[in-house]
């Protein structure tokens, strides 16, 4: 496979799991978008480094269906003394049942995809 191809691979596959994986880490601590970005890197061994145009379009969408709620970490917004204002998001009992079913569909997926690559058994 060209190098070319195997980046658009991935880059598919990353796509169809960062939502699970935004509300895995939300549901560990709530977080930041620019705090998302970096634990993904790292837990990731730099595999899965986002941008910040690919992260907030999830969040806003996971807030907008009630996955998640978001709050000023300085309750008015502006910057104080060597604080600068960022939006913090938290997961809901709804992003936590949202979770669960895309884990669910995550591990049979991977099961299914492992159980081809098997090939043919005699």
């Amino acid at each position: 496979m060209a190098a070319g191809n195997e980046q658009r691979f991935a880059q598919q596959l990353k796509k169809g799991v960062l939502e699970m994986l935004v509300l895995r880490f939300l549901a560990e601590k709530p977080s930041h978008g620019y705090e998302l970005i970096v634990r993904l890197r790292k837990k990731s061994g730099g595999l899965l480094e986002l941008k910040e145009g690919t992260l907030y379009p999830i969040l806003y969408r996971l807030e907008e269906e009630g996955c998640i709620t978001s709050v000023w970490n300085s309750p008015d917004g502006k910057v104080s003394v060597g604080k600068i204002p960022r939006r913090v998001y938290t997961v809901t009992d709804a992003g936590l049942a949202m979770l669960t079913r895309q884990c669910e569909t995550w591990h049979h997926f991977v099961d299914c995809v492992e159980q081809c690559m098997e090939g043919e058994s005699q």
